[in-house]
């Protein structure tokens, strides 16, 4: 690193939205010719805290400085002009335009009206020169791979200003040789002074790349570290966290319950896959089951529910449910088999504000039957009420607009709507994210019966005591990858941490 005087200072950065506190007192600096890592997972507070940074959300209290002197992005546009520009993981450049016209979009030379394509395209290529990167800038940018377009974000970025770039999951749909093309460059750049914020989920691309590691958990920041002196065991135990809670009574019903399991096989994968979401990977799930999946952000515990619920179609290997291969994936196909799926973000794909809490509960037993076979409403009232007060969703009746619930509320909704379908097969990706321990408790109390009652289930948490708590059987994911299945006495907080962090102890 160049030096350790700040080039960028965020100072006790606290930011709330109605109900949520999503920055707390975080500081966060950036050296000159430094890259440093941004890590936690979901909900963390990364997101928000570049969105205060490059002035898309206003901080509540807390002061920025760069290179010494106090700013206040007024918006993206702004946070550019002072020298902040952001690269995000979905790259929001226009792939019907030209590589040269999507660098300098809105800031074409010209005269007298008429833009100077000459020289657009040999600026563009000066761009572009610098990061190494040499194409026919004329062509349209939608004609090269994701790689190129990644650097053409870059350059355009750094054309614009050439402070701080902040990187937000910049490797996420790039191969192997593409990630090392792309630290070959920000290694450039850090030579030129730049400071680079690199928002990552990768473990072994931060300790290759970074020179710091900060880390935030819940909206607060758990530390800033050096990469070079933070053992890889420490640091996922850092994004991970604990959380101290009195839930061994759920362990104990975990234990009680493993005499229910049964022998008959409900899915079974063999080599199921797909290119650049997970890779192929064996599974086994019973009756009465429950089957954890561990791992951090990223690490494909998602991707592979994707596959399992039939929302992605393999690219390799197979699919068993009931000893039936699945050919057709489709939501609707395996909601008919008798699968079902709470989605790690309850708000954007499990509910639907504007509904009624009973309109929500019946929505997926609607679409199995089909909308010409309309559930009567008399039913649905039926349905609505008896698993609000099976699941004691706090609700005034049962005609409440969801949104108007609370995250532990929307949560048993979005089981309530599943258990109405009686799935034989229930897929559980951080169904207790957000919400308060009590409310915690009971669904993990919830998901030990729905397995003594004979259903598989596969419960995704960030949590590990709450995988350990709730499992069975572990799997354990890292880098999209299944590296390892655990079981009976196996599953222990120790074993599932090495495994995630690549088996290093240091």
């Amino acid at each position: 690193m160049a030096e350790s005087a700040p080039l960028l200072r965020m100072k006790k950065i606290t930011k709330t939205f109605p109900g949520v506190t999503a920055l707390s007192d975080v500081d966060f600096d950036l050296r000159r010719g430094e890259v440093h890592a941004l890590m936690g997972e979901n909900g963390a507070g990364k997101s928000t805290l570049i969105k205060v940074l490059t002035g898309v959300e206003r901080q509540d209290m807390g002061r920025i400085e760069l290179e010494g002197k106090p700013v206040l992005a007024k918006n993206p546009h702004h946070a550019q002009e002072l020298g902040i520009s952001t690269v995000y993981q979905e790259i929001n450049l226009c792939p019907n335009l030209s590589v040269a016209e999507n660098i300098f979009i809105g800031r074409e030379p010209s005269r007298f009206g008429a833009i100077k394509w000459r020289m657009v395209n040999a600026r563009a290529e000066q761009a572009l020169d610098r990061l190494d990167v040499r194409v026919d800038v004329t062509q349209s940018l939608g004609s090269y791979s994701v790689a190129i377009q990644q650097m053409v974000a870059i350059a355009r970025a750094l054309d614009i200003s050439a402070r701080v770039l902040v990187l937000d999951e910049p490797t996420s749909s790039l191969a192997a040789n593409e990630v090392e093309k792309l630290f070959q460059v920000m290694r450039k750049l850090k030579e030129e002074g730049l400071g680079i914020v690199f928002i990552t989920h990768f473990l072994d691309q931060t300790y290759e790349i970074s020179d710091r590691i900060t880390v935030l958990r819940h909206g607060e920041l758990v530390g800033c570290y050096e990469t070079a002196l933070l053992p890889r065991l420490e640091l996922v135990s850092k994004i991970v966290g604990k959380e101290l809670d009195n839930l061994d009574d759920v362990s104990q019903l975990r234990n009680s319950s493993a005499k229910h399991v049964s022998t008959e096989t409900l899915v079974q994968a063999r080599g199921l896959g797909r290119k650049g979401s997970v890779k192929p990977f064996d599974l086994d799930l019973n009756a009465g089951e429950v089957l954890g999946f561990a791992g951090l952000l990223g690490s494909g515990r998602t991707e592979a529910t994707r596959l399992l619920f039939g929302i992605d179609s393999p690219d390799s290997g197979t699919l068993m449910i009931d000893g039936e291969e699945v050919r057709r994936f489709s939501p609707l196909q395996f909601i008919r088999r008798g699968v079902g799926l709470c989605p790690e973000d309850r708000n954007a794909d499990g509910l639907v504000d504007d509904l009624t809490v009973r309109e929500n509960i019946v929505l997926a037993l609607q679409s199995s039957r089909g909308w010409l076979r309309h559930i009567p409403r008399r039913q649905q009232y039926e349905i609505a009420d008896k698993y609000i007060e099976a699941l004691d969703i706090a609700t005034p009746s049962a005609d409440q607009t969801v949104k108007n619930l609370s995250g532990g509320n929307k949560q048993k909704v979005i089981l309530a709507r599943w258990l109405a379908t009686d799935p034989r097969i229930l897929i559980l990706d951080e169904p207790t994210r957000g919400i308060d321990i009590g409310t915690k408790t009971e669904i993990q109390k919830l998901v030990i019966s729905l397995a003594e009652e004979g259903k598989a289930i596969v419960f995704i948490s960030s949590e590990l005591d709450e995988v350990i708590r709730c499992s069975h059987r572990v799997k354990v994911l890292r880098e999209r990858e299944v590296v390892t299945e655990l079981v009976g006495d196996e599953v222990e907080e120790g074993r599932i941490m090495r495994a995630i962090a690549g088996g290093w102890e240091q």
